[in-house]
């Protein structure tokens, strides 16, 4: 079974974190949850970032606030692919610290960055990146992403009724 991990740099990234989590889950992806801290616990990045993909991890999705350097880290350390979520923290300048944190990696070291908090929107691309080699994960973000233009097409439909 695939498995994709969701570390973030401390447990207040974690309602936003949640979401990744939630919709991984969803799809029956196996999720490993951890706190690593750039910053605070430097030898327990470079171990988990070295050692993942030994442990059966497939993609590493990591949140960060403020500057932001789990990802990036992550990603210069890892061979996995890694999805870098942009939290919007107390001691962020409105978030876009950390989004340029994230976004703008040096050539050779890619962190695909999704939107501020955008953790569901994480969850789905690791989601997707698992189903290029799992056909049971491709079927079940085929089905989700069915239901989302069938909303769409429904609200339409309510509002035309509305009027």
């Amino acid at each position: 079974m695939s498995k994709v991990a969701v570390i973030m740099g401390s447990t207040s990234d974690m309602p936003v974190m949640q979401d990744a989590i939630d919709i991984l889950k969803g799809f029956d992806i196996e999720v490993e949850v951890d706190i690593v801290s750039a910053h605070r616990t430097p030898e327990k990045l470079f171990e988990y970032g070295k050692k993942a993909h030994e442990r059966g991890i497939k993609v590493i999705i990591a949140g960060a606030g403020g500057a932001a350097h789990l990802p990036g880290m992550i990603a210069s350390l890892s061979p996995l692919p890694v999805i870098g979520v942009p939290v919007k923290s107390s001691n962020s300048i409105d978030g876009w610290d950390s989004v340029l944190s994230i976004l703008q990696m040096p050539g050779g070291v890619p962190v695909a960055t999704v939107a501020l908090n955008g953790a569901k929107n994480a969850g789905i691309l690791a989601a997707q990146i698992i189903g290029t080699a799992d056909k049971c994960t491709l079927d079940k973000v085929i089905f989700y992403k069915e239901g989302l233009k069938q909303k769409v097409l429904k609200g339409a439909e309510d509002l035309k009724k509305e009027k």
